[in-house]
This record gives C-alpha cells, structure tokens and sequence, in this order.
C-alpha cells in the first residue's frame, strides 16, 4: 500500500517538540481538556484544532496548533512568547496548506523591544539564504516582524525542505540566545518597553481577520473571540506579575 506523505504542518510540528526538551525549567501551563482537542465543522468538513502549552525559564508561555479541516485545509501556529524581563525576541512561525499544498509559510523572530539584540541580528542575517521561487509580501499589520522575517509559497519537495531547515535553523538561534540571557529586574526600563513591544505584537496579530473569519464560520464571533485574545494572544502581564515570572 503506497503511504500517504507526511504533510508539511505535522512535519515542522514533530521537528519543534523534540528542540524544546533540554529548555530549562520546561513545565506544562494549565490547558482545559476542551481546548487542548477542539472539534468543529468548516464548509461541510470536519475540523480538528490540538493545543500544546509550555512554559520556561524566560519564556512565559510556548504554544503549538496544529490544525486540520478535512483534507482540505492544514494549519501550524507556533509562538514563543518571552518573558518581558528577558532582551529575547518572540519565535513565530505559521504555516497554511490547501489540499497539500502550501500557500502561506513564515518564520521570524520578531523584536520585543525596539529592536533584536545586535549579536542576534547579526546571526539570523548570517543564516544561509535559500532560493524560494514564490517570496511573498508581509501584510499591512505585519510591521511588527524583524527586517529578516521569511514569508515564503515553498513549492512542494525542496522548497518545503528548506523551509523546514529555516525554521529549525531560527529556533536553534533563538534557544543559544535564551541559555545566555539574564533578566532585568522587573522595575528595569527595558523590561517595561519589551512589556509594552509585546502588548503591541499580540495586538496587531490579533488584527488577522483571516484567522478570525475562519473561527467564526467554524464556532461563532463569541467563540473566535475568546479564542484569539486568550489563547493565541493573550497579553502579558506586567513585568514581575507571577504569570510573567
């Protein structure tokens, strides 16, 4: 029986829960049941959304969805969200595929502050640069991501190798700069702006009507609502509060 590929959501999911294993004081963070499997229909299919909450030493929550509407429709959402005590940037990476093929892939590491740390900067810019065929436009909201934001189509086989190695070759940057980081107290001015930088990045992400409109045609508004603004991108609270610590 010929076996059916792996697609490109599952095989970035498999790839990023293994790099997350060594991160320091790695625990779960509270998820109810209800949302860790939700079960929906869009359009006649039916859906499937897992969550997955991790939290650690200078990262106040890490979330993995992974999403699948029939065979139509598969999705990755990946957001490391740091503490605001921490000089580290926020890990994003996203990934929309119709019936297999992907039409919308990104990976950055978006500054929380007013800009990435310089020794940061300066190795993502190193990072070998792959020869996509179809790079695409950041959206209007999208100013919240770094000059060096990949925003690819990867067409099927290589492309989607490649990008699979740019997103590990950007988590494993951003986990060499959190082993070497140390806080700022939380009365810092710098701990204060990172606060206010990522207050203003799950705000504009909350800005992608895609997203909303596919939840409210899958749940209701109410629902999308709710899921959006305290699941995907729940602000964080202010520096020295027990959930930021």
């Amino acid at each position: 029986m010929e076996s059916i590929p792996i697609s490109l959501v599952d095989r970035i999911a498999e790839a990023l829960r293994p790099q997350w294993s060594a991160l320091p004081e790695l625990a779960k963070l509270p998820l109810s049941a209800e949302m860790q499997e939700i079960r929906g229909e869009l359009e006649g299919d039916a859906m499937e959304i897992r969550n997955e909450l991790l939290r650690c030493r200078g990262l106040r929550k890490i979330h993995l969805e992974t999403a699948h509407v029939g065979r139509n429709l598969d999705i990755l959402h990946c957001v490391m969200f740091p503490d605001p005590c921490f000089d580290l940037p926020l890990f994003g990476a996203d990934i929309v595929a119709s019936r297999g093929v992907v039409s919308a892939a990104i990976v950055d590491l978006s500054p929380s502050g007013e800009r990435l740390p310089a020794a940061l900067a300066q190795a993502l810019a190193a990072l070998p640069k792959h020869p996509y065929s179809q790079p695409r436009e950041v959206p209007g909201w999208g100013a919240i991501f770094s000059p060096q934001v990949l925003f690819v189509r990867p067409s099927p086989g290589q492309e989607e190798d490649w990008f699979l190695e740019d997103v590990l070759s950007f988590l494993k940057l951003f986990i060499a700069a959190l082993a070497a980081c140390q806080p700022d107290p939380p009365e810092h001015p710098a701990s204060q702006r990172r606060y206010e930088g990522q207050l203003h990045y799950c705000q504009q992400q909350r800005c992608n009507d895609k997203t909303r409109r596919v939840l409210e045609v899958a749940f209701d508004q109410q629902w999308a609502d709710n899921y959006i603004n305290n699941l995907l991108f729940d602000d964080p609270l202010p520096p020295g509060s027990s959930r930021a610590s």
